[in-house]
């Protein structure tokens, strides 16, 4: 077994008020005898009675803090906040929903620890999750994979483990669409992935549907990459290309036959297919620029309203 030093649990709450006891109780019997441990629940705005869960678990369990932000910022930014208030050398993030199994934490930490690792991500051995949602999910990992270059680990998901330094890498204010897996390959490549157990989810629904997959996608490599920037410059190259063969074949079947290329097909397809590229660039432009537009703004990755620590200590 490697040295634990201390592990804080980040874990991003929302709507989740029936699953939070079983989650912490787990933790804590899976991590009391190892080391020292905290439990970071940030509440990202739920309207249920989630805060209130919250504040009940930090009266009953000394080693959980409570984060409250102000409204519903995401789960990234409810990431970054719990991570910014993480006091252990190594943090874990596990899900709310009670199918990231918390006795898998301690394979995280180990292999984390033993391998000198930066980050260690869980893969599920049997995702139970429906067909849409794993297809989504795959995207996004090889959005990563290849837009932010996170070649060296095979996947990625939301229970990862990582040494908690790797936060000064983006110290600053990151605005409001975050990912806090392009922010960790600000400061470290050294990624490894370990198989653990997925449980089916038992209580509640999933808040990620196939639609905020797929624009969590689009703003992970629009804002953190210039992939899309190089594609649509190879996508304008090849277009060109194009164009440049229809014009040298309709001159030349004129200057040989004597005859032009009949056909208003011809001519309409031509025009969709430039239109179209034309289109689809200028939206990758815009995507660019709305990223610029909101960082000049200023708007804040979180506020956090409240702690469980201003409830014991008032004022």
């Amino acid at each position: 077994m490697t040295h634990w030093s201390g592990v804080s649990v980040v874990v991003p709450v929302y709507q989740s008020m029936w699953t939070l006891p079983e989650l912490v109780e787990r933790i804590d019997l899976t991590l009391a005898a190892l080391g020292d441990y905290e439990i970071i629940l940030v509440d990202d705005g739920s309207a249920d009675d989630t805060w209130g869960t919250v504040s009940k678990l930090s009266i009953q369990w000394p080693r959980v803090t409570g984060l409250r932000l102000g409204r519903n910022y995401g789960q990234h930014n409810a990431l970054v906040a719990g991570l910014r208030a993480a006091s252990m050398p190594v943090t874990v993030t596990v899900d709310d929903d009670l199918q990231n199994p918390p006795e898998e934490i301690p394979k995280l930490v180990n292999t984390l620890l033993r391998n000198n690792l930066d980050v260690v991500y869980g893969v599920p051995e049997n995702v139970a999750q429906p067909l849409s949602r794993r297809l989504a999910g795959r995207m996004i990992r090889g959005a990563l994979r290849r837009g932010l270059g996170v070649d060296s680990a095979p996947d990625v998901s939301s229970f990862r483990a990582f040494h908690t330094t790797n936060r000064d890498a983006f110290a600053r204010d990151l605005g409001s669409n975050v990912s806090l897996d392009a922010l960790l390959t600000w400061g470290g490549a050294r990624y490894e992935s370990v198989t653990v157990r997925h449980d089916p989810r038992t209580i509640g629904t999933s808040n990620y549907t196939v639609s905020k997959l797929l624009r969590f996608a689009i703003d992970t490599t629009t804002g953190y990459s210039s992939a899309p920037l190089q594609a649509a410059s190879i996508l304008g190259l090849v277009t060109a290309s194009f164009g440049l063969g229809i014009l040298f074949f309709v001159v030349g079947r004129l200057a040989i036959t004597g005859e032009s290329v009949p056909g208003f097909p011809f001519l309409a397809a031509s025009i969709a297919i430039f239109s179209g590229v034309q289109l689809l660039t200028l939206g990758i432009f815009g995507e660019y620029l709305a990223r610029m537009h909101f960082r000049v703004m200023g708007k804040p990755t979180y506020v956090v309203r409240e702690t469980t620590s201003d409830q014991v200590n008032p004022g």
